[in-house]
């Protein structure tokens, strides 16, 4: 309906004298005011040199020559806005289409599009923490987003398997000394795995604790050398059981998210790209030698020095990244868009990079985009970690179980329920800003939590089952075989709970060009509050009723819609809660 009254503005605007680039239709946050609105007398009244709502009437004496059929009617409201009315009727029947219709919300606005996502990107021999979370959260909607449009999507992660951080690992693990059974080859089960992943942490931990041990850092420096040339077999050994068991335990985590990426990419196997890309432009201006180094002086362009190549000829961060943005692009010669979701800590360093890809790869900086998000903050304070100071994501996970479990006694809906919480927590407000964990109210079951928003499907799921086990009703029909094809008694008016679902497909469409979870999260959370007060003055199942065949109809309508918002936001409906 949206697109229907639009498309009749843009006929109608040259007529006006109004720019069809201004027409941008809303919705009303009193519905007295009507169904849609828009601004577009006022937003041409100055340019025009005409009264707003003088030019509103003149706009609508216009549109109503060739309405839509579904309008009801048009008003001007306060200095200018045009106000629409759509028919009762037209909602009614949008439920019962809503009610059949399995894929609501999807569209074909990117179809024929291939968009790489990457996010998440733990490194081996480090811990998996709650920023890791972050990204997860935000890199799967935003890819869920964009695949409901009809793109292929690419879901990649990044792992950085070499670099200083291994180096330093390995370093304190030679210190300790090597366990015997480290590079036993038996099959491990998860409890076994997280104790090495955990045993791993504490050994970079004490690594990292020597930055300022002149002695310790050279060595360092040379293990990171050996680990770069596998030039030494005790190391690779330790290497490649650390990264192992490392990505083993990455995998079990990405389960318990619902995250199943495409493709992986490792430093390891793009750091000599890297090199190459970097000396290839040596002697074309944009690097240039120091001390022994390659730098990209980035205050040429308003931006801060960053090394590409060290001393010792070994590529860093930045150096990789170049290759691993090469990389992606030969792999995928038609990507349409390359997304790289991560903390805004690396917000400067991400311009730096895009900013070398504009100087020696163009084709591939323009269709690059960096995403960043806050931090995971605690309303009690910082959360105390069990190992050192870093909080792991499977901790956050465990604690919040723990509070579910209190609950729900179904193991497998407790995970559903705890992950819930901490997505939606993480979804409903702009991406960029620092997010405030609160775990009481994460799992509230009364509202503005992911807990709330599966509960309400939930409830709507179990008024569908009751009624397909209704023999009969007062029209002779099985509640269950009733679909929108078939006549069912509609009413003469509908309330705000058929306005929030139409809405649906155009709030997942909005979300995606602004990649914008919060969008949903945040009409999500409206919809289940109108179902929930629709639920508690309506009687759904009466057999005496000539309309329970439609309010079943409209509780599979929210369903529908529930069900598929929340996938958009990485989060599962539950059996039973």
């Amino acid at each position: 309906m949206k697109e229907k009254i639009h498309d009749r503005l843009a006929a109608v605007a040259g007529d006006c004298g109004i720019d069809p680039g201004t027409i941008q239709l809303g919705y009303p946050e009193d519905p007295a005011h009507g169904d849609l609105t828009t601004n577009l007398a006022m937003a041409n009244a100055k340019r025009l040199k005409a009264d707003p709502r003088a030019l509103a009437e003149k706009v609508i004496a216009e549109f109503m020559k060739g309405a839509p059929s579904e309008v009801e009617a048009v008003e001007i409201a306060g200095p200018g806005f045009i106000n629409f009315k759509v028919k009762d009727a037209w909602f009614a029947e949008e439920a019962l289409k809503i009610a059949d219709d399995a894929h609501y919300g999807q569209s074909h606005s990117l179809k024929g599009q291939k968009v790489m996502v990457e996010y998440t990107d733990p490194n081996p021999f480090k811990v998996f923490h709650i920023g890791h979370l972050m990204s997860n959260a935000i890199g799967e909607s935003v890819s869920r987003l964009i695949q409901s449009s009809g793109a292929e999507v690419i879901r990649a992660c990044y792992q950085g398997d070499v670099g200083l951080h291994v180096a330093k690992t390995i370093w304190a693990i030679m210190k300790k000394g090597v366990p015997a059974d480290l590079a036993a080859e038996k099959a491990e089960d998860e409890k076994a795995v997280k104790e090495k992943v955990a045993w791993l942490g504490e050994r970079y931990a004490e690594g990292a604790s020597h930055d300022d041990d002149p002695e310790a850092r050279k060595e360092i420096l040379e293990m990171n050398k050996k680990i770069f040339d596998r030039s030494d077999d005790g190391i690779n050994r330790i290497y490649d059981y650390g990264r192992k068991v490392s990505l083993e335990y990455f995998d079990s985590i990405y389960a318990r998210l619902g995250t199943r990426f495409d493709r992986f990419f490792f430093e390891s196997e793009v750091d000599e790209n890297g090199l190459a890309a970097v000396n290839g432009f040596l002697d074309k201006g944009v690097f240039e030698k120091s001390d022994g180094a390659v730098v990209f002086k980035g205050e040429k362009h308003g931006l801060h020095t960053r090394v590409f190549i060290t001393s010792q000829g070994l590529p860093t961060y930045e150096a990789k990244e170049l290759g691993l943005n090469a990389e992606k692009f030969k792999l995928y010669p038609d990507l349409s868009r390359s997304i790289i979701v991560t903390a805004n800590e690396q917000s400067d360093y991400f311009k730096v990079l895009l900013k070398v890809l504009s100087l020696i790869r163009p084709d591939i900086a323009e269709k690059t985009r960096h995403m960043s998000h806050g931090m995971l903050r605690f309303a009690t304070g910082k959360m105390s970690s069990r190992k050192g100071n870093v909080i792991s994501a499977e901790q956050l996970i465990d604690d919040i179980r723990k509070l579910v479990k209190e609950r729900i006694e179904d193991e497998e809906v407790c995970d559903e329920v705890a992950i819930a919480a901490i997505k939606y927590t993480i979804l409903r407000q702009a991406i960029g800003g620092d997010v405030i964990f609160d775990s009481a109210s994460s799992i509230s079951f009364e509202g503005d939590s992911g807990p709330y928003l599966q509960y309400s499907a939930v409830r709507a799921n179990s008024v569908i089952e009751k009624a397909e086990s209704i023999k009969s009703i007062k029209s002779g029909k099985s509640i269950k075989s009733i679909k929108s094809g078939k006549s069912i008694r509609v009413p003469e008016k509908v309330g705000n709970l058929e306005r929030l679902l139409s809405r649906f497909p155009d709030v997942a469409e909005r979300a995606r060009q602004a990649y914008a979870p919060q969008i949903v999260a945040n009409y999500l959370t409206a919809l289940a509050a109108e179902f929930n007060s629709f639920y508690g003055r309506q009687v759904i199942l009466d057999e005496n009723d000539p309309l329970s065949p439609y309010h079943v109809a409209l509780t599979r309508a929210f369903k529908t819609v529930m069900a598929n918002g929340l996938w958009l936001l990485g989060i599962k409906v539950p059996r039973k809660m």
